[in-house]
């Protein structure tokens, strides 16, 4: 991975290095210092939703950068948009990465490198198709023009985010590898960023000062990934990262309704946890309840419904099922459990398990979600009496 980042860095370095050896004009240094007068403002305002949004939820920092970006892209000579990628994250450094010790500087300077080599990549595009002389030229952009640029978007997007995922892939353990390229939130967040850098750069072209205005739909597009993270984390145990109770029972009674065939429900207890915690401490019981949540989002299938149902209970609704396959989904989710390895700060290994009760629906439809839990309720606190660690389904 080492070879990787300092390749890249160094590819960087040599495109900025080429770059330079065309002297921009003193109209194209004027066009870059308007659109510096709007990028700086706008991410040292951004700052404080940053900081309030990151406090609540622990999210990566985000900055809308690529709005400004892809501007210059547009509208400067290479050498130009290069300096504009490096004052950005200069900026960044001063006002946030250097108090942050999960971002050394070598992080940032990957960051940005790969942002200078995908508005690289995204300028040579407007190149080749002469849409930069095109607009230059002061000539009012056609069906072609958009293309171009729709493009040099797309490229822009895919090579930032391929030099981004591979590290990413190198360094963290990723369950699919479509979580490489982003969620659809994300990848449509970056959308929006390259769509307004496009009004930016009209702007530029034709009346400067307007950029600055487009600090508030920017301003308004971060407030809306504040209003997102919130929403996600009303929905979320802070815990587990695991849905909670409430938009558990939501989610689950969408998939009920959606559901052709018999619907199964799991209710996990784990034994003993409040030993757990009274003899380890309470930050060991976070982290056993992390594992867990782990094991069960791994071990289900997809289209399962898991939630931390309160303490130390976790729920699981299970579309399309027969008993085999509820009883089976089960056995397997308290192996996992129980082959859990933890240990606590002292050396002393934590040992765990858990009953589960399972409930399937009737073959008569009537039952609804609550009938079931309550049912699969009984069936967990019979295999707690029955000496625990077990898997009991209830028979209605």
């Amino acid at each position: 991975m080492r070879f990787l980042v300092l390749g890249v860095d160094l590819l960087a370095l040599g495109v900025l290095v080429l770059a330079a050896r065309a002297a921009p004009t003193p109209g194209q240094w004027v066009t870059a210092a308007w659109l510096a007068a709007a990028a700086l403002p706008h991410l040292h305002a951004s700052h404080v939703i940053e900081r309030r949004r990151r406090d609540r939820a622990g999210a990566p920092y985000v900055d809308l950068c690529s709005v400004w970006i892809f501007a210059g892209v547009i509208v400067l000579p290479l050498v130009l948009e290069l300096v504009l990628v490096a004052v950005i994250y200069a900026h960044r450094w001063v006002l946030v990465n250097r108090f942050d010790a999960v971002r050394p500087p070598h992080r940032t300077v990957y960051t940005a490198a790969t942002l200078a080599l995908a508005a690289a990549a995204a300028a040579a595009v407007l190149q080749s198709s002469g849409v930069h002389q095109h607009l230059a030229g002061g000539a009012r952009p056609g069906w072609a023009d958009l293309a171009a640029v729709v493009a040099a978007a797309a490229v822009q997007w895919a090579v930032n985010t391929g030099l981004v995922g591979t590290v990413i892939a190198w360094t963290v353990t990723v369950e699919h590898p479509r979580r490489l390229i982003g969620s659809a939130s994300d990848n449509l967040l970056e959308v929006s960023q390259l769509a307004l850098g496009v009004f930016v750069a009209l702007a530029l072209l034709w009346w400067p000062p307007a950029a600055l205005l487009m600090i508030i739909p920017t301003f308004a597009l971060h407030q809306c990934v504040q209003l997102d993270q919130l929403k996600l984390a009303a929905r979320t145990d802070q815990r587990t990262g695991l849905l909670n109770a409430i938009a558990w029972h939501e989610q689950a009674e969408h998939a009920l309704e959606r559901t052709r065939g018999r619907i199964g429900v799991l209710m996990i207890d784990l034994d003993w946890f409040k030993r757990i915690n009274d003899t380890h401490g309470h930050p060991v019981g976070d982290d056993v309840l992390a594992e867990v949540a782990t094991v069960l989002t791994r071990t289900v299938r997809r289209g399962d419904t898991v939630g931390r149902y309160g303490g130390e209970e976790f729920a699981v609704l299970l579309p399309d099922v027969d008993e085999a396959e509820v009883r089976a989904i089960a056995e397997r989710i308290r192996l996992r459990i129980r082959g859990l390895r933890i240990t606590a700060p002292t050396g002393e290994a934590v040992t765990l398990s858990a009953t589960i009760g399972a409930a399937l629906d009737p073959a008569e439809p009537g039952a609804g979600l609550d009938e079931m839990i309550r049912a699969a309720d009984d069936a967990l606190y019979a295999g707690k009496k029955a000496g625990r660690d077990r898997v009991a389904v209830a028979g209605w």
